[in-house]
């Protein structure tokens, strides 16, 4: 081959091996087309292309790579580049290690389509390429109840246009996150009758919320994300309180849709730590009725823990009594009924005897001794000696399924002869646990154990009966925790015996206004603690109410939580709130 020939090959060969480099890189560069990421969402609850290996290049709006974060970041498709279909997303989730990127550059990758739980992603990345800066894409406005099906804008950026409602704190301490909704919900059965109507009612109250997460996914976060400044026993998170400026990333793990927030949002205190109620001068007795999320001391002697059900140290029971004593005592009652105390006797080790003892030295406690029930926890009614006295003996119902019996006792105030049955009952939980047959959940919105709640109020009802009633007995009040909400079966049992129920009287419980409950449960509130009082008794009763220290309060704060953040004063001294009813007798 001549010199000419091989320059002439070597040129040709040049030129074949130029224009063969661009066209690789071409389908690799930034810019070269890729594939659409709302074509990879779709309009559906999943992807199309599960499976399927794809190019993609947006802008990445959030980086959860950092230590305890979800391991990748949230890839959104410029504005520019969106198909201005509503119904489809325009950002993924990138779980990927690798270390190029941050917010606001935009990224070229080839991944995996797969859906995780719910959640669109890209797996298995290849190559990642920074191809610059860009612009992050403009939030979309966003409101609850949902202004638009949020499967259109998982992954994406979002705005919330108003402030919401925090309506339950749960994992707050333990998940770092916060349950919001538009505004604070009310469990159902509260205000409806069990049935379909209640249950589609729940329905769509669990369906238009969302959780303000703190982009962790570790447990027991250190410090409480929120509220900002960090929770402790005077900067709390109230349920209630209202959430603005909230804006973020649309996420959905765990089975919730959640904001993962590019910027703190402002929290506002709308529903402050009320003061104690006020006992007006013309009250003869007041009654304060409260669950004391098991108390149990011990052998009585400062050891003993940890205990079957409440606290695990001593350092924890002293915790829970200065709570309880600022709970039962700073609305300055004359008769106690409580629920969930230990069932050990009534010697001077016992635990209705220390309570009685931090109560102060005017108050005694009433016994029963032998008829408590053989469960592990019972009722007891406490009282002022220098405001109430019992009259007659005190009674047990005969036998109770649960094994807790509930106990009456007439008291009579320090002026006058008239007198008042007090009764206190607490009935099955709604737990499923070895629920069967006619106990399991009927699927009306009541739970489990409703027809045993049902036939124990009935048996209660018919065992008050045959109890002794003197001349000078204005009536009966049934109180204690029925763990039923107001429309349930056992309550109406009892509205039909002409029971009513007090709270419920003076602050009638609708969907969009229930300014007092005693309990919150998987952010729904209601009451499942009550004061009932006979047809006799309504007349001299003069007011009740709630007082609003627990129920609304993180779960975060109780004495025997992680991380044990001291509490002064009555806060999160159970999970219940108390019950307070005020009584006027006729004068003699």
């Amino acid at each position: 081959m001549t010199t000419l020939s091989r320059l002439l090959l070597s040129a040709a060969l040049g030129l074949a091996t130029t224009l063969c480099v661009p066209t690789q890189a071409v389908a690799e560069a930034c810019g070269a087309p890729a594939t659409a990421i709302h074509t990879i969402q779709g309009s559906g609850p999943a992807s199309p292309m599960v499976g399927q290996t794809v190019t993609v290049e947006g802008i990445l709006t959030q980086d959860s790579r950092h230590k305890g974060g979800f391991g990748g970041f949230y890839l959104q498709q410029a504005d520019t580049e969106t198909d201005q279909d509503p119904a489809t997303s325009e950002a993924l989730f990138i779980y990927t290690r690798q270390a190029a990127g941050k917010p606001g550059q935009r990224l070229r990758l080839t991944g995996t389509v797969k859906e995780y739980h719910g959640l669109t992603e890209l797996v298995d990345v290849g190559k990642l390429t920074v191809c610059g800066e860009g612009e992050l894409p403009k939030p979309i406005e966003v409101s609850l109840p949902w202004s638009q099906p949020p499967e259109s804008l998982e992954n994406m950026r979002v705005r919330f246009a108003a402030p919401l409602t925090v309506i339950d704190h749960y994992n707050l301490a333990l998940y770092g996150e916060l349950t919001l909704a538009a505004e604070d919900q009310v469990i159902p059965t509260e205000y409806l009758a069990p049935g379909p109507a209640a249950v589609t009612q729940a329905r769509n109250n669990h369906q238009h919320r969302v959780f303000l997460d703190d982009g962790l996914a570790v447990r027991n976060p250190d410090p409480v994300p929120w509220p900002p400044g960090g929770l402790d026993g005077r900067n709390t998170v109230r349920a209630g309180d209202t959430v603005s400026q909230l804006q973020g990333v649309l996420d959905f793990r765990f089975g919730q849709w959640r904001v993962q927030p590019d910027r703190q949002p402002v929290f506002k205190a709308s529903n402050e730590r009320p003061q104690p109620p006020g006992k007006p001068d013309d009250v003869d007795l007041r009654i304060v009725t409260l669950n004391l999320e098991n108390y149990f001391n011990g052998n009585g002697q400062g050891a003993g823990f940890p205990t079957a059900r409440g606290a695990e140290s001593v350092a924890a029971f002293r915790e829970q009594n200065q709570r309880l004593v600022a709970a039962l005592t700073l609305p300055d009652p004359d008769i106690l009924a409580v629920t969930e105390l230990e069932n050990d006797g009534y010697g001077p080790d016992s635990a209705v005897a220390e309570l009685a003892a931090r109560l102060g030295a005017e108050w005694r406690f009433v016994a029963t001794p032998g008829d408590d029930g053989s469960d592990a926890i019972r009722s007891a009614l406490l009282y002022r000696t220098d405001r109430a006295t019992p009259v007659g003996e005190a009674s047990r119902q005969p036998s109770e399924p649960m094994g807790r019996p509930p106990l009456a006792q007439m008291f009579q105030a320090r002026h006058g002869d008239q007198v008042v049955r007090i009764v206190v009952t607490h009935l099955k939980s709604k737990s499923c646990r070895n629920a069967s047959g006619k106990d399991s959940d009927q699927k009306d919105g009541q739970g489990c154990f409703n027809y045993r709640r049902s036939q124990a109020t009935e048996t209660m009802l018919d065992w008050l009966g045959s109890l002794p009633a003197p001349d000078t007995l204005a009536g009966t009040l049934i109180t204690g925790d029925l763990n039923s909400y107001a429309q349930e079966d056992p309550v109406q049992v009892l509205y039909r015996q002409g029971f009513t129920s007090l709270v419920h009287h003076f602050h009638p419980c609708q969907q969009d206004h229930c300014p007092h409950h005693s309990y919150r449960y998987r952010g729904e509130k209601g009451s499942l603690d009550y004061a009932l009082a006979s047809a006799s008794l309504l007349p001299h009763v003069i007011h009740a109410q709630t007082w609003n220290i627990n129920a609304d309060e993180p779960r975060a704060l109780g004495y025997d939580q992680p991380p044990r953040i001291p509490v002064s004063g009555p806060w999160r001294s159970s999970d219940h709130n108390p019950v307070i009813t005020d009584i006027r007798l006729p004068s003699p």
